[in-house]
């Protein structure tokens, strides 16, 4: 009998063993190959796995180029960050190319783009400057900085000089010049910027 029970007892410790190794060895394979949260990224080989964007590259702790966009090499992967256009003051009839929306601006402060000859008036068009209550820091004319008697773009330009504001907002408002008058030939684009301080 005793005989009989020690092959068994080895043949389950055997068994045993086998099932251990076989679950440590798919657990070690989900840690190296599948795992993808920062306490499993032990080797480079796995970082560079799981890099899949820029974001993701950066976060991982690979270098950052400083380039314009900025770019992560991961290995032999090279990841592009997305960088969003800037945002732009635009309309079909004006464009305005300088303060750009919500820039920090002081005084004095120069603003640049182009409107279409029919937003001006003898050259040129108001623009005014106002804080976050509505009351009005600056209104100065915008110069045509070409022919305006025309229908296609032309630039312009004007400075505004104004004291600081009590808000930390504000924003820039650009009208069409409207000698007339008459409501339906009024138009304007608003730019809202933040005041230094």
């Amino acid at each position: 009998m005793v005989s009989l029970s020690i092959p068994m007892t080895t043949n389950i410790l055997t068994l045993v063993l086998v099932l251990i190794m076989i679950v440590l060895a798919g657990f070690v394979g989900w840690l190296l190959y599948t795992c993808e949260s920062g306490a499993c990224l032990v080797f480079s080989w796995q970082k560079e796995r799981v890099a899949t964007d820029f974001t993701r590259c950066a976060e991982l702790g690979f270098p950052v180029m400083e380039s314009y966009p900025r770019q992560c090499r991961a290995g032999t992967k090279t990841f592009v960050e997305d960088i969003e256009p800037l945002p732009q003051a635009t309309d079909e009839r004006i464009r305005v190319t300088a303060p750009l929306p919500n820039a920090t601006v002081g005084s004095p402060l120069t603003i640049r783009g182009e409107a279409r000859g029919n937003w001006y008036f003898e050259a040129s068009f108001p623009v005014r400057l106002r804080d976050a209550n509505g009351k009005e820091l600056a209104v100065a004319p915008a110069q045509a900085q070409g022919e305006w008697m025309t229908t296609e773009f032309v630039p312009f330009e004007v400075m505004l000089t104004f004291a600081t504001p009590e808000t930390e907002t504000g924003a820039l408002i650009l009208e069409k010049d409207n000698p007339s008058g008459l409501s339906e030939h009024d138009a304007s684009i608003s730019i809202p910027v933040r005041f230094a301080r």
